[in-house]
């Protein structure tokens, strides 16, 4: 019975540690990568603001290519939706909520699971000379308590280095 009695205590322990940490860790988070394209700023800005074309670079499409996908919409204007539901990336949708032609889209992510939460995604465009193109990529939002203390150990910036290079070879590559 003691010995029973330790291991409930051991085990309180370990799932107690992480959930007090989570109260001290930040809810909110940023991340931003940028790229260097060799194009033309208004043929990137025009192939980024489809979100249809994102499945072509990204690198959640690569992480589940089965995942199955609907649209609401126009693609490449305010209020198109572009939803996801996949094994791996768990089910959710962009909503383009802004765009100012061949600098700026804004979208809206609303992630429904493995957990509800919301946040703000851009993609900018800066001409770099005639022919190439800065794109940054970046997001904001707010992770839920105790979801927030993944925070300390993963960083959107990643994923978003290897979808911008990948955006990078698509386009240079037409």
């Amino acid at each position: 019975m003691k010995t029973l009695k330790r291991i409930l205590i051991i085990l309180a322990i370990i799932i107690a540690i992480p959930l007090i940490a989570a109260l001290f860790v930040k809810r909110e988070f940023t991340s931003e990568r940028q790229i260097t394209i060799d194009k033309p700023r208004e043929e990137v800005f025009d192939y980024i603001k489809h979100l249809n074309n994102q499945k072509n670079y990204d690198t959640w499409h690569k992480m589940d290519p089965e995942a199955q996908t609907t649209t609401r919409g126009t693609d490449g204007t305010i209020g198109f939706v572009y939803a996801w539901d996949g094994k791996k990336i768990g089910k959710g949708e962009q909503e383009i909520t802004n765009i100012e032609e061949n600098e700026r889209i804004d979208t809206e992510l609303r992630f429904k699971t493995p957990f509800e939460s919301t946040a703000f995604c851009y993609l900018i465009t800066e001409a770099k000379g005639s022919s190439q193109t800065v794109v940054k990529w970046g997001i904001s939002g707010t992770s839920p308590y105790p979801f927030n203390l993944m925070g300390l150990f993963f960083d959107m910036g990643d994923d978003f280095d290897e979808g911008l290079k990948g955006l990078k070879t698509v386009l240079e590559n037409q």
